[in-house]
């Protein structure tokens, strides 16, 4: 697995599997020009990185919102080209958060397609604990807006009980932010006409998200590195 330092080290059939999709698909994706070309190493192999994962996850995402080829090609290209997987990543979720809850009953099979690698049964177990999945006859209840999350979250050197206590956090923390912004915004509309009031609706969840995404982003960093510099740590780590 690579990090946004990291360089590239994913084969193009190793990509495929990690994205859920085939060869011929980022092969496919590659002429259109909606992936970069990968490194070359030796033997002019093909190395793909982070970004072509996170790049395949939002046009998955476009495709899911109906949006046609053609409509994903203009998207694409709106965006800087050297966008992070951190940075694609951003979009995917603004991008999600237009649609509403999706929940699919799907086989194992059809879960580790969507997923974009195998699924142990201890996997699945903490999938279906952090309510990802719910089994259902033989197969699963997912929620697909959640599932990546989830899988992320598998190779994450945090504890069940740390990662429920971070979701508690963050739903409360968002459900908070969100009350006091719907507020605001019926405050500014309550004077208008339905017209605009329609405008506002149509337009202010996805800036919103992305706003909150952004300034969440922003002070986790901040939080992180002063975190990451504190004396007592340089000092236990000499």
């Amino acid at each position: 697995m690579t990090t946004d330092t990291e360089e590239p080290t994913l084969t193009i059939d190793e990509l495929a599997a990690r994205a859920g999709v085939t060869v011929r698909t980022v092969r496919f994706y590659g002429t259109k020009g909606l992936l970069p070309p990968p490194v070359l190493g030796p033997r002019r192999v093909g190395h793909y990185g982070r970004e072509h994962l996170a790049r395949l996850a939002l046009i998955e995402e476009l495709q899911h919102q109906g949006m046609t080829l053609a409509g994903i090609e203009r998207y694409l290209l709106r965006l800087p080209p050297d966008l992070s997987a951190r940075d694609l990543a951003v979009h995917r979720a603004v991008v999600a958060s237009w649609a509403p809850d999706t929940v699919e009953t799907v086989t194992r099979e059809e879960l580790e397609r969507r997923a974009g690698r195998p699924l142990g049964d201890e996997e699945v177990e903490r999938l279906v604990a952090m309510g990802v999945l719910r089994p259902a006859d033989g197969r699963y209840e997912a929620d697909l807006g959640l599932l990546r999350l989830g899988v992320g979250l598998l190779d994450v050197p945090l504890s069940q009980e740390a990662i429920f206590a971070a979701r508690k956090v963050l739903i409360e923390h968002s459900r908070a932010a969100a009350r006091e912004l719907s507020q605001l915004f019926r405050g500014e509309v309550a004077e208008r006409d339905a017209r605009d009031v329609r405008s506002l609706s149509a337009h202010m969840e996805p800036l919103v998200v992305q706003a909150l995404l952004t300034a969440f982003q922003r002070s986790l960093k901040e939080e992180l590195g002063e975190w990451l510099t504190e004396p007592s740590r340089e000092s236990g780590a000499g």
